[in-house]
């Protein structure tokens, strides 16, 4: 990695996902969040190329996998030779991205069913063609043009140096991991940049990708302490406006126009920072009420108030 810039942490948000690969070049795919674990759900967005599965990390998990076994499939160590993209993680908080392009990359394709990634992306894809998965990863953490597309999503602050972190600034915190699914070579592949190889579920074509990718994910959850809820679910799926347009389906294609404009405004607001904004304002307020001579009962009801509702709590 550079010196001058490391990887920002960004949100899990389809808005987020969709501008980001855009940027990078892609064409005509979006990222749509899955609230259920439904395989007739995923199969209505069809084209899908593949799912995004966030969930919090255990030190469990780890324990439970070796070189020699993954916890649930096996690995494929010869996936790679056979075409398979595949990259180690070699950086905290690009784990998003990587598995983004772990589905992009390997459904690049020319015909109506692949996925056009664009030159920056392909020409990646060339570069790295016979690199083993640790260096594929280096390869990436050092892509200034996917590390820049990346950082454009990174929350602004002016208190937290993010490009400082380190792996044990979350210790004693959650920490989130994201890991890609997407059928390859007539093959269910899960791609960890964590694990050693890619790891396959079985044979697997694209018409039963929804049903053996949900088979898949249930088994992996049911692995998390009962009550765990913070999973993310996203389909990598071919643009909707796209689809809506093919179909003559004008309802669907205003909703989509409607949503990409609120994802336009929401990065937007990502990518501001309101901190100076917010300090004006309460200079504002404060001389407002220091001239109206309320500014110490305007303090002492928010004193009481504050220790009200800290009473209601404990």
């Amino acid at each position: 990695m550079a010196e001058t810039g490391g990887w920002n942490t960004i949100e899990s948000d389809e808005g987020v996902f969709t501008a980001l690969i855009e940027n990078l070049g892609v064409k005509d795919v979006q990222f749509e969040e899955l609230i259920s674990l439904d395989a007739d759900t995923i199969r209505s967005l069809s084209p899908v190329y593949g799912v995004i599965f966030l969930f919090k990390w255990l030190r469990s998990h780890q324990s439970s996998t070796s070189s020699d076994a993954p916890a649930d499939g096996t690995y494929d160590a010869g996936a790679s030779e056979a075409g398979v993209f595949f990259a180690a993680q070699t950086i905290q908080n690009a784990c998003g991205t990587q598995a983004i392009l772990s589905v992009l990359l390997n459904q690049d394709g020319a015909d109506k069913e692949g996925v056009d990634i664009g030159a920056e992306l392909r020409s990646f894809k060339e570069f790295t063609a016979g690199f083993p998965a640790e260096l594929r990863g280096e390869a990436l953490s050092n892509s200034e043009t996917v590390r820049t597309a990346h950082n454009a999503f990174a929350k602004a602050s002016p208190f937290v140096d993010e490009t400082t972190r380190s792996a044990h600034d979350n210790d004693d915190g959650d920490v989130y991991h994201f890991i890609a699914y997407t059928p390859v070579n007539g093959k269910l592949y899960e791609l960890d940049g964590l694990q050693p190889y890619p790891i396959s579920h079985g044979q697997c074509d694209t018409e039963e990708f929804p049903e053996k990718v949900i088979e898949v994910l249930q088994r992996r959850i049911a692995r998390f302490p009962e009550g765990e809820t913070r999973f993310n679910l996203m389909a990598v799926v071919k643009d909707l406006r796209v689809r809506a347009k093919e179909m003559g389906d004008a309802e669907l294609l205003e909703r989509e126009e409607r949503k990409r404009k609120a994802w336009a405004w929401e990065n937007t607001l990502r990518r501001s920072n309101f901190v100076g904004f917010i300090g004006e304002m309460l200079k504002g307020v404060v001389g407002t009420k220091d001239r109206e001579g309320k500014f110490k009962e305007w303090v002492d009801t928010a004193q009481t108030e504050t220790q009200r509702k800290l009473m209601r709590r404990s």
